[in-house]
């Protein structure tokens, strides 16, 4: 029975050094375990975002930018 919140979950495996590591990053954080491995997912979808904005446009986005809209 959920308490407060149902939350499916499943297994990684991951090496005891990784492991060691994220419990060490939780406790710093005060959180849990999977609080820090979401996070540590949303800051690599941030990261690549990031690197994809910081590339030169492409001929055809910087025409699209240019275009005259009236």
């Amino acid at each position: 029975m959920c308490m407060l919140i149902c939350m499916h979950s499943t297994s990684v495996r991951i090496d005891l050094e990784t492991h060691e590591e994220l419990k060490r990053l939780a406790k710093d954080l005060g959180t849990t375990v999977g609080r820090t491995v979401a996070l540590a997912v949303r800051a690599l979808r941030q990261d690549r975002i990031g690197s994809q904005l910081a590339r030169p446009l492409r001929d055809d986005e910087t025409a699209w930018l240019d275009a005259d809209v009236g």
